[in-house]
């Protein structure tokens, strides 16, 4: 019998993508499966394209069954979090894929999020230099947030080179629209949607936009300053980041590239485009992979860097299985796919 992973808030699309990729995991097996106001409601109502676990029953995230898992997932609405994993047991290895320990400022906390500070857990990106051994020595980690997956990958190696100015960055990003959770909301309705692009939370109010520059800033070794424009669009899954930031130290598109390159040749979901091909959001559907692309726009003086990503894979479940892995020292591939669904 492999390990075990119990999943809390598996009645949402980053739970339920969560256990997709546990159904293949080749080692972990999935135990219990949670959740709030549809606890006793069958999974397969909610999910009934999981066939292997179409037989399971949504139970209680006061399950006993959960603290006896290796693993917990919590695939929680932000704020929601802190409360379930303080009655865990210490010894607990848990990743949040909310919002609740990724930020180490409390008041950007208020800010952003409102409430108490629930306080710091390990931050789960494992590209950004150092992560994957604190990751893999954790027994709590913070998932990172969609936006901020896209956009770190994006700008952290080019920061962390100098060839780009950290106060002087502009991203403008589109997500689908599962990254607004299962929630019923008007403005979410596919009539209201399709065939429409919307911003929203304009003006430096996305809460994504502190854990960006608390990344950004461990890399750069300076403050961030930041402007990011979120942006809603027709489709059910994905997210298009378009990074600029202005040239520094002569950087060229040759610099920029190396940078990357030299930053994620080694890795196994992060992958620089050739030269010419540019990210989609739908080469990255339904797998762990960012597809990033750069060049320096020389008449603007800036760099231009791509990310694509699957915001309910590498943006939260699939990032999440990544981390587990590290944590529980299996392969960090493993259960894990680089390839998109296409079309």
């Amino acid at each position: 019998m492999g390990l075990t992973a119990a999943v809390i808030g598996a009645s949402g699309y980053a739970g339920g993508e969560l256990l997709r990729l546990l159904a293949g995991h080749p080692e972990l097996e999935v135990g219990a499966v949670a959740a709030g106001a549809n606890a006793g409601r069958p999974l397969s109502e909610l999910h009934p394209g999981l066939r292997t676990l179409h037989d399971r029953v949504l139970t209680s995230p006061s399950d006993s069954a959960i603290a006896a898992s290796d693993i917990v997932f919590l695939a929680l609405p932000h704020g929601e979090s802190a409360a379930i994993a303080a009655t865990l047991p210490e010894s607990a290895t848990v990743v949040d894929l909310g919002a609740d320990f990724r930020l180490h400022d409390a008041d950007a906390w208020a800010r952003f999020y409102g409430g108490p500070h629930a306080g710091t857990w390990v931050y789960g990106l494992p590209e950004l230099p150092g992560a994957r051994a604190e990751v893999g020595s954790a027994r709590r980690v913070a998932n990172p947030g969609c936006y901020a997956t896209a956009v770190t990958l994006a700008l952290a190696p080019v920061l962390a080179a100098g060839q780009v100015e950290p106060r002087d960055i502009v991203v403008v990003a589109a997500s689908g629209t599962s990254g607004a959770g299962r929630s019923a909301k008007p403005h979410l309705l596919g009539s209201e949607v399709m065939g429409d692009l919307s911003p929203y939370k304009v003006g430096g109010t996305h809460q994504h936009l502190a854990e960006i520059t608390q990344s950004l800033a461990r890399v750069s070794g300076s403050e961030v300053q930041m402007s990011f424009t979120p942006t809603l669009a027709p489709m059910p899954r994905g997210i298009l980041a378009t990074c600029t930031a202005r040239l520094s130290g002569g950087a060229t598109t040759a610099s920029l590239s190396r940078a990357l390159h030299d930053a994620y040749d080694d890795e196994p979901f992060v992958h620089v485009l050739a030269e010419g091909e540019w990210p989609h959001t739908g080469a990255t559907a339904g797998s762990n992979s960012c597809h990033l692309q750069v060049v320096a726009d020389v008449d603007a003086d800036r760099a231009v860097v791509i990310a694509a990503i699957d915001n309910l894979g590498k943006g939260a479940a699939g990032q999440a299985v990544q981390n587990a892995n590290l944590m529980l020292g299996l392969p960090e591939t493993a259960g894990l796919s680089v390839d998109g669904v296409a079309p």
